[in-house]
C-alpha cells in the first residue's frame, strides 16, 4: 500500500529529472573470457585490489581513465558505515578541512547505469555511488564516487521481506512520477484548498502506479543471491539501483578495517582514511 498520498502528491512537484543513455549490450561469453583489469588502492590502512568487470564496460573504462589521470590519488574515504559499505572517490576530499562536509564533489558528468543480474551487492563487489532516485530517476552513476560493500548476512524470511519492500518501493517510484505530471493541477488545487479534488486525484494516481507496476516483473533476489547474502552477506536492498561493476581481489581484510573505523555524524571517519595511489596492474 502507498501511504501518504496527499503528501506524496504535495511534495511531488518540487522533483528534477536527470538525462540518461542507453548502454549497447555485448557479449557475455566473450566479455567473461576476457582478462579483467586489476586496480590496486594504496590506502593507509593497506592495500585494497579490485577486479573490474568487462560486462559493465563504461563504468570499466571510466574507473580506469581516472586511475590513469590520478583523479583518486589523495582521496578520502569519507563515507564509512558498519555493516554496509565504505565510499570514497570525492575529488573535493583531497585538500579538505576535518569539518568539510563531503560527498557531493565529482567530475562533471555521470555514467548511464548498467545493470547487469550477474552481479549483485554481495560483500567484497565495488559499485558506483549515485544521486538519489528524485533528481537522478534514471539512476545515472557519480562519475568519480563508488563504494565497496560489507553488508551483513541475511536469514531467507528477511530476504523475502525485502522483496516485498523493493517491489512496493517501485511502485511509490511509479506514483511519485505521475504525480510529477500533475504539479500544475496539484498548485491550483492546493491554493484553493480543494481537499477533495487532491484526494480524487490521489485515487487516480494511485489505481495507475498500481496498474503500470502491475505490468512490470516484480523483483525476486535468485538462488544465487539467496545464498550469498544467507552465507557471505551484504547489501541487497541496493540491488538493481546502483551499478555493480567490480570486486575485490585481494585486500578484504583492509576493507573490513576500514569498515570499523571510528566516524563522526557524518559518518566521515574521525581519521583521515586516504587513498595515497591508485594504479592499473
Amino acid at each position: 500500500m502507498i501511504s501518504n498520498k496527499i503528501l506524496l502528491i504535495c511534495l511531488a512537484f518540487i522533483a528534477l529529472t536527470a538525462c540518461s543513455a542507453g548502454s549497447k549490450k555485448q557479449t557475455n561469453h566473450h566479455m567473461e573470457n576476457e582478462k579483467r583489469t586489476l586496480v590496486k588502492l594504496e590506502t593507509t590502512m593497506g592495500n585494497i585490489t579490485v577486479a573490474l568487470y568487462n560486462e559493465t564496460p563504461k563504468h570499466r573504462d571510466n574507473f580506469i581513465k581516472l586511475v590513469k589521470e590520478g583523479v583518486y590519488d589523495s582521496t578520502l574515504f569519507h563515507r564509512v558505515i558498519k555493516q554496509f559499505m565504505i565510499q570514497a572517490g570525492d575529488p573535493d576530499s583531497k585538500n579538505a578541512s576535518d569539518t568539510a562536509m563531503l560527498g557531493s564533489g565529482d567530475v562533471g558528468y555521470t555514467i548511464p547505469a548498467e545493470f547487469n543480474p550477474k552481479f549483485f551487492h554481495k560483500k567484497g563487489v565495488l559499485a558506483a555511488a549515485r544521486q538519489g532516485d528524485d533528481v537522478n530517476p534514471e539512476k545515472a552513476s557519480s562519475g568519480c564516487q563508488f563504494y565497496i560493500v560489507t553488508g551483513r548476512k541475511f536469514t531467507e524470511p528477511q530476504l523475502l521481506g525485502m522483496e516485498n519492500k523493493i517491489n512496493e518501493q517501485r511502485e511509490e517510484a511509479l506514483f511519485d512520477s505521475l504525480a510529477r505530471q500533475h504539479m500544475k493541477e496539484i498548485y491550483k488545487m492546493r491554493k484553493a484548498g480543494d481537499n477533495a479534488g487532491l484526494l480524487e486525484l490521489q485515487d487516480t494516481l494511485e489505481a495507475q502506479a498500481r496498474e503500470l507496476a502491475d505490468k512490470e516483473e516484480k523483483f525476486r533476489f535468485t538462488p544465487e543471491q539467496i545464498k550469498a547474502y544467507s552465507t557471505v552477506g551484504g547489501a541487497p536492498h541496493l540491488d538493481g539501483s546502483y551499478t555493480v561493476f567490480g570486486e575485490v581481489t585481494e585486500g578484504m581484510e583492509v576493507v573490513e578495517n576500514i569498515e570499523i573505523a571510528k566516524t563522526n555524524r557524518a559518518d566521515r571517519p574521525v581519521e583521515n582514511i586516504r587513498i595515497l595511489k591508485a594504479s592499473i596492474q
